[in-house]
């Protein structure tokens, strides 16, 4: 087993896991495009790509086409039958999900499933059991900071006391509707959960992350309709406040409004308060300076501080996922966090008071 210092040296300098050959995955279920996201990146981190299944094996070889050495699968068992497969990501449908990841688990191989990672607390719980009955890992794919340079050094600076202890974490999740390119399971609510649990998830879990809680309680919680009745299962703005169990609070606001001026798909921004200053992140876009994102602003006690990091950080989250498979260790992302944030955005949908414009 190596030593975190081991691992904090090695994907420090954006370096490869392993060597071509020893992390074998596979694709299945191509719903989403975040898979294309979440392959690249543990390909880049060392991962080799063997397999890529879904129903539309058009799609699936498509995909297969930009990794040599990668294969459509006929079949779904094809893949979970192959015994060097190491790990299956997967963006299915949102409540498809869950019983993608108890197929995988139970072929004996880990799991990365995009967010949200379920869409019911009864799949929350037969996940648990299965994890703990197999010892397989159900990992997620909470982009918004994982697949994020400046939320990536957020974390540095915040575990290195750039600010003192979080006290507060407020996250701004606007995103581009493009109803037109949607399929039909985006505005069926059984499908994708609600506003807060599918969206909310990311935010849910940079407020875990940035404050350090273990848990957290859900004080309020509102989704709603506001803009697109044609679309009368489609929710398209909510927000929540959260208490975590270390006393810091939290705020989040999702929405699909993102103006067509906008020359990115949402201004995706985070704002960490801590006891001796604060952090921003402007994600995606740094609006109306020309700049792209991953723009970090720190204000301390002395002075302060803006800066660019996109292509200077990296994304150690992926070759630390790849080590923690290989060495079932927990670097990259614990199980009870990465399943503690998908539980909190699911009682935030429940707990939601349904608002509406007059």
């Amino acid at each position: 087993m190596m030593c975190s210092g081991v691992y904090k040296e090695l994907l420090a300098k954006n370096k490869k896991a392993v060597e071509p050959g020893e992390f074998p995955i596979a694709a299945v279920a191509l719903d989403h495009p975040h898979i294309y996201g979440m392959v690249s990146a543990l390909v880049a981190a060392g991962a080799t790509l063997r397999w890529i299944y879904d129903s539309d094996y058009e799609k699936a070889a498509a995909m297969a086409a930009q990794y040599p050495g990668a294969k459509a699968a006929r079949s779904e068992a094809e893949v979970l039958e192959d015994p060097r497969i190491a790990l299956v990501a997967s963006a299915a449908i949102p409540a498809q999900r869950c019983a993608l990841g108890l197929r995988v688990m139970a072929a004996g191989k880990d799991y990365f499933t995009d967010k949200a990672p379920m869409t019911s607390l009864k799949q929350l719980d037969q996940v648990r059991e299965a994890v703990s009955r197999t010892g397989r890992k159900y990992m997620v794919y909470y982009s918004e900071r994982l697949h994020s340079e400046s939320g990536v050094h957020a974390g540095e600076l915040v575990r290195d006391g750039a600010i003192g202890k979080v006290i507060q974490v407020m996250g701004l999740g606007p995103h581009r509707l493009n109803a037109d390119t949607r399929p039909p399971w985006f505005f069926d609510r059984a499908q994708y959960g609600g506003i807060l649990c599918d969206i909310g998830s990311h935010q849910i879990e940079q407020f875990l992350y940035y404050t350090g809680s273990q848990d957290a309680q859900i004080t309020a919680a509102q989704i709603g309709n506001l803009a697109h009745p044609q679309y009368p299962e489609l929710e398209d703005f909510g927000d929540a406040m959260l208490l975590g169990d270390k006393g810091a609070t939290g705020y989040f606001r999702v929405d699909w409004f993102t103006p067509d001026g906008l020359r990115t798909w949402g201004d995706g921004r985070t704002l960490i308060v801590g006891t001796e200053g604060y952090i921003e992140l402007r994600k995606y876009i740094d609006v109306g300076t020309g700049q792209e994102g991953d723009v970090v602003i720190l204000v301390d006690g002395i002075r302060e501080r803006k800066y660019s990091v996109r292509g200077r950080i990296g994304y150690p989250f992926f070759g630390q996922l790849i080590l923690d498979c290989l060495n079932r260790t927990e670097y990259a992302m614990t199980q009870r966090h990465a399943l503690k944030a998908a539980e909190l955005c699911l009682r935030a949908e429940a707990a939601a008071r349904r608002i509406k414009l007059s």
